[in-house]
């Protein structure tokens, strides 16, 4: 049992030495010790949740949580997993979509090619969402929309919300830390959070991947399990969602109250074998080959593992399957 503990306190070290060298990580799965390695790596991510619900709970004003990041950060778990903290501290959380408030599609702003930009803040209801919500933190029951996707309309159905004293709203989403999202609101009333994976995994002394690049591994693997999206498409499509984080999501990082780092240090190893096999599909003719093999470089560093000792409530989960939460 003291050896048990030992490495336990050990592997504990590790998580924070790891970003630094990844043999680090292949050790461990080489000693057959991985499953305590990602017991620990999930609790110390539960932890850093657990502070967030704590500090939330401290300000008494608050009724709106705001998280925001860039994709696929794994915002929709950080959300399930927040609300349950949240009710360790006898909150009552409420999700809340601001995709519900979206413009009818016709009103939708135009980018600067002329195509409808649906990332843009104005492709929002600006004015009914800050009443919407201003009523609701009022005790006041409100009709809630539904966005039509297929009809690029907002409708009403007959749904309503209200909300009791102990409520409070999480809203996740590209916006969410935009301060025109909720400009009429006090601020007190508000908490905001970013989500992302922070820290860099290191190949080598000299060669890292990058937390973009560990975003775009997750990416692909999802898009191909839950929206029959290539590797090839995913990756086309890249520079696209980098240029509408830099303009809707990272200049607004500075307005939150806590910074949630998303990154798990074992991840690459649970995911490299999906995400090489989606990655040798790039045919070797198109632009997006290059960093297709790039990115299997960087995998074929890692050993893999199963998903066998991954929890269900792991974040890790929204991209390789799995999730005990509505994820998809």
């Amino acid at each position: 049992m003291a050896k048990k503990s030992k490495l336990l306190a050990e592997n504990s070290k590790n998580v924070f030495k790891l970003r630094r060298n990844v043999d680090t990580l292949n050790t461990i799965i080489e000693s057959g010790h991985i499953g305590d390695f990602i017991r620990v790596t999930e609790a110390l991510q539960e932890k850093q949740l657990a502070r967030i619900a704590e500090d939330i709970a401290s300000r008494p004003n608050v009724r709106i949580v705001l998280l925001a990041g860039p994709s696929s950060s794994g915002k929709t778990s950080t959300s399930k997993r927040l609300s349950v903290q949240l009710m360790t501290c006898m909150k009552l959380p409420v999700a809340l979509s601001m995709d519900n408030w979206f413009v009818n599609r016709d009103k939708t702003p135009l980018d600067e090619f002329g195509e409808k930009d649906f990332e843009s803040i104005h492709s929002v209801d600006l004015p009914q969402f800050n009443k919407d919500l201003k009523d609701l933190i009022a005790g006041k029951e409100i009709k809630l929309p539904t966005y039509n996707f297929h009809t690029g309309m907002r409708e009403y159905n007959g749904e309503t919300m209200k909300l009791n004293e102990d409520a409070i709203l999480i809203i996740e989403g590209i916006h969410a830390l935009n301060p025109m999202l909720t400009e009429e609101l006090p601020e007190d009333f508000k908490y905001r959070i970013f989500a992302a994976p922070i820290r860099q995994i290191a190949i080598s002394d000299t060669e890292f991947i990058s937390s973009d690049e560990n975003r775009l591994i997750r990416r692909l693997t999802r898009d191909s399990q839950t929206r029959n999206r290539t590797a090839q498409q995913t990756i086309a499509n890249w520079p696209s969602v980098r240029r509408g984080e830099e303009k809707w999501i990272l200049p607004f990082r500075c307005y939150a109250d806590s910074i949630f780092d998303t990154s798990m240090m074992y991840e690459l190893a649970a995911i490299k074998d999906k995400a090489i096999d989606l990655l040798n599909k790039v045919p070797t003719d198109c632009e997006e080959y290059d960093l297709a093999k790039r990115l299997i470089g960087y995998l074929e560093k890692f050993i893999a593992i199963t998903d066998d000792e991954i929890p269900r409530t792991s974040l890790l989960r929204e991209f390789i399957g799995g999730s005990i939460f509505d994820v998809g």
